[in-house]
């Protein structure tokens, strides 16, 4: 028993063991009490609870109890009074229910027995009170909003739900991480002084196009709606996760371009970079932008985002992009 209250007892520790002594304390005396209970039973209950296998009922023996010494010039207080067997208590229990029921059912049979009687204490709705006779009732009978609590408390739980806490905007370079987070409507966020040693993590922006100059190790736009990225070159990968409605354009090279939980992205492709590897993962509406010979117009490709897995002759799957299965 003890065990398992641990279980339970080491949060509220954790929590309070530097908070509150009250709580440590109270903890400690609940362990001990589940100790001494366990010795209890140890010792007298060894083959389980020992119930009175006698229909007597256990008397109270106020002889058995000890009294103190009475104050001086004082007497000994009197003895307390009987207990009741348990027998005694379920009677006057079922005595005083039975007697409140009977009167419920007196009281309901003395109305029912006035007849038409009973309606002579309604009062009566005349006719400049009833809304099917007089339309202004039917116009000015509209509950005020704010007496609806359930719709007030619905409403507010709503706007407390849809906030967003909008968190300052960074653009810092911290060591060498370029960190631009929580951008909103920002079209010149321009990184210039870069090295391959360094990478940009790109975070919750909205609406902003962000450019980085020079070679730089690797790019991560991460949750981010509607953001344009436009840099020259990437060393190892450029990976968008959980973001919506992003695009990218690469002047120079990037070996890889990592898609991942991502929902519309459009790639627009160098002709240094035709050789790149555009691996995806659990997203959508992906497409990639090919220049042609003359670097001046674009032809479009979707990533398949359906495939179809067969087992071939060998007893192994073989999986292959599809449009419609």
């Amino acid at each position: 028993m003890s065990d398992a209250a641990q279980f339970y007892t080491n949060r509220v520790l954790k929590d309070y063991k530097e908070k509150d002594a009250n709580h440590v304390q109270w903890v400690k005396q609940w362990l001990q009490v589940l100790s001494e209970l366990q010795a209890y039973v140890k010792q007298h209950h060894t083959t389980g609870v020992t119930w009175n296998s006698s229909k007597k009922s256990m008397q109270f023996d106020a002889s058995k109890i000890v009294l103190g010494s009475a104050p001086s010039g004082g007497c000994a207080p009197p003895p307390p009074p009987p207990v009741m067997s348990l027998e005694e208590l379920l009677a006057d229990d079922s005595k005083s229910k039975s007697s409140t029921n009977k009167a419920n059912t007196d009281a309901l049979f003395a109305e029912l027995s006035k007849g038409s009687d009973i309606t002579k204490s309604l009062k009566k709705v005349t006719d400049d009170q009833k809304t099917h006779k007089n339309p202004n009732l039917r116009a000015g009978n509209t509950v005020p909003s704010g007496t609806n609590s359930l719709t007030n408390s619905s409403s507010s739980l709503q706007s407390k739900s849809t906030t967003v806490i909008q968190k300052p905007p960074v653009f810092e370079l911290a060591d060498k991480k370029w960190k631009i987070e929580n951008q909103l409507n920002r079209n010149d966020l321009v990184i210039e002084d870069t090295d391959l040693k360094q990478t940009v993590y790109i975070y919750q922006c909205k609406e902003c196009t962000i450019t980085v100059k020079g070679k730089i190790n690797s790019i991560i736009v991460d949750s981010c709606n509607r953001v344009g990225l436009l840099f020259d070159d990437v060393l190892s990968t450029v990976e968008f996760i959980n973001s919506k409605s992003v695009q990218m354009q690469v002047l120079g090279k990037v070996p890889t371009v990592s898609i991942e939980k991502t929902d519309g992205c459009q790639v627009y492709l160098s002709r240094n970079s035709l050789n790149s590897e555009i691996v995806t993962s659990k997203s959508s509406s992906m497409n990639v932008l090919i220049p042609n010979e003359n670097d001046d117009e674009f032809s479009e490709y979707p990533v398949p985002e359906q495939f179809k897995t067969i087992i071939n002759s060998s007893r192994k799957l073989t999986t292959q992009p599809t449009e419609s299965v």
